[in-house]
């Protein structure tokens, strides 16, 4: 299909002229799954699943009508981070053709929400040197292990697992890569409590679990090819800043900055102000490089582009909140939105309480979703072509690896 920007408009404006939310029993799975059936959740998927098969970049316009038009914004990474973020990227390519639309469709609307299965006590950021066992048993695998650090796993339908199945073989050709159904038998979720007082992380304990063969995703031994492509779908997720100019942590600072009232003396303030006008700049910055890293990934599966995005995010938005501290002064201290268990993703009712809950939770942007300084290694790599890290063990079997 071919559409230019006046026509993908006009399409956006239609869907909200008439989808009727008030007759909706769950306002955003209707609605969700209306932009769905109109090819306006991932412009850029095919026709039928979801998209219209126009370039990514163009799906900065469904946003912006959605932004103006909407009475309520459903923003994606709230909806569902990891399903959306990594999970429709691979279902899309890896998956089995005839199970695409459906599960693409709940992964949008967020009815079922997805986690991610990679990271593991004694493989830290080595995500190849895993030990996460699967035996073919039938039609089925048989899986032992536990992974660590897995988001969203207490409220999710399905996880994307990494298993070994083959030890006899250097450590990335012996992976093979799943669907887990989280609620399935041997699967045990523990919650990891963080600063904030949430459990948004987990720990998974996989306790002879078995995944029907049907639920792998690319080939046996395909893993590690599969793995990267989630990865790379969540660094563009995680880095993409803001869908719109001026959203996002920016425009908490500046809320702040025009409300909170705080004795400053004049040359205070000016540094202030020079130090908010910088990181806004940033912020765009930021938010157009999402657009680029969208924009040239082909088909679908993005390159090290997303990496530098996720690097300056996490960096930018750690800046921005402490920077919204500064500007709240003392009262930032006192944490009067308590300790609360829930999914995470403050549903703050203000920018104070935002401010506060994200000073402590923008402590994780460094580190989830791939180390800074992992992300520093690929850019030095895959983008400047510098020399790598030595690998000793990357040519010998996986099994013959020394581990502590």
């Amino acid at each position: 299909m071919t559409m230019n920007e006046s026509e993908l408009r006009k399409r956006t404006r239609k869907l909200l002229a008439e989808i009727d939310l008030d007759a909706a029993g769950d306002h955003r799975v209707a609605f969700r799954g209306a932009q769905f059936d109109c090819g306006l959740a991932w412009v850029s998927f095919p026709e039928g699943l979801g998209g219209l098969g126009l370039e990514p970049k163009l799906q900065t316009i469904v946003h912006d009508e959605l932004h103006k038009g909407a009475k309520t914004y459903y923003e994606d990474m709230l909806v569902n981070p990891i399903g959306i973020g990594m999970g429709a990227p691979v279902v899309l390519a890896y998956g089995k053709e005839d199970g695409k639309r459906e599960l693409l469709r709940r992964i949008f609307t967020g009815e079922d929400i997805w986690c991610q299965l990679f990271s593991e006590p004694s493989a830290g950021s080595d995500v190849a040197g895993l030990a996460t066992r699967a035996v073919r048993d039938g039609d089925a695998w048989v899986v032992n292990g536990q992974k660590s650090w897995t988001t969203l796993a207490h409220v999710s339908k399905w996880g994307l697992l990494v298993v070994r199945t083959d030890p006899n073989v250097p450590k990335h050709d012996g992976l093979s890569y799943f669907m887990l159904d989280m609620h399935a038998p041997g699967v045990e979720v523990r919650p990891l409590y963080q600063i904030t007082g949430e459990a948004e992380f987990n720990e998974v304990f996989l306790n002879d679990v078995r995944i029907p063969h049907e639920h792998m995703l690319g080939e046996e031994g395909q893993g590690w090819r599969v793995a990267i492509a989630t990865l790379m779908s969540e660094r563009v997720a995680l880095g993409g800043g803001a869908s719109r100019k001026g959203g996002g942590p920016i425009a908490v600072l500046l809320d702040l900055l025009e409300n909170v009232e705080v004795q400053r003396s004049a040359a205070e303030d000016a540094l202030l102000r020079d130090r908010v006008a910088k990181l806004y700049i940033e912020s765009e910055l930021l938010r157009l490089t999402g657009i680029r890293a969208k924009a040239v990934r082909q088909s679908n599966t993005p390159g090290p582009e997303g990496s530098v995005g996720k690097l300056a995010q996490a960096e930018i938005a750690q800046a921005i909140w402490q920077c919204c501290s500064d500007v709240l002064g003392p009262d930032t201290l006192v944490y009067e939105h308590g300790y609360e268990l829930r999914q995470g993703r403050t549903s703050a009712s203000n920018n104070r309480l935002s401010a506060k809950y994200n000073l402590l939770r923008s402590r994780a942007y460094s580190i989830e979703g791939g180390t800074s300084e992992i992300m520093r290694n690929i850019l030095g790599e895959r983008v400047l072509g510098l020399p790598g890290e030595p690998r000793v063990d990357k040519d010998i079997p996986w099994k013959e690896v020394p581990r502590s």
